[in-house]
């Protein structure tokens, strides 16, 4: 699994692991690195809102909702100061690519 370090937010806000996209987001309940891309149709979940109860984000493309807890579980990580560093799923030796997508507000909360 590639071990990755990269900034949460501005330019290279977003780190590309075999084409999949990984953003770190910022809610009232916290941060995290989760995949950028919705588990149901592929849609830009760093554009997502946050559900009224704060537990689903919802994904811009077609109004599903996807478990904030269960995305969270998927990539363990650890924020200092700018950064984070994030245990991605893949083999060690996978390409990965810095790159930036930008967040909508809900996820950019507590910066």
């Amino acid at each position: 699994m590639p071990v990755v370090t990269f900034k949460v937010s501005g330019a290279d806000n977003c780190v590309r692991v075999a084409d999949l996209p990984y953003v770190y987001i910022r809610t009232e309940t916290g941060g995290s690195v989760l995949p950028a891309s919705c588990p149901h149709r592929g849609g830009p979940l760093n554009l997502a809102t946050v559900d009224a109860a704060g537990r689903r984000l919802v994904c811009p493309w077609h109004e599903r909702g996807t478990s904030l807890s269960r995305l969270r579980r998927q990539v363990p990580a650890v924020r200092s100061g700018d950064t984070v560093t994030a245990v991605l799923p893949g083999p060690a030796d996978v390409p990965v690519e810095h790159c930036h997508l930008p967040l909508s507000p809900a996820l950019a909360a507590g910066a």
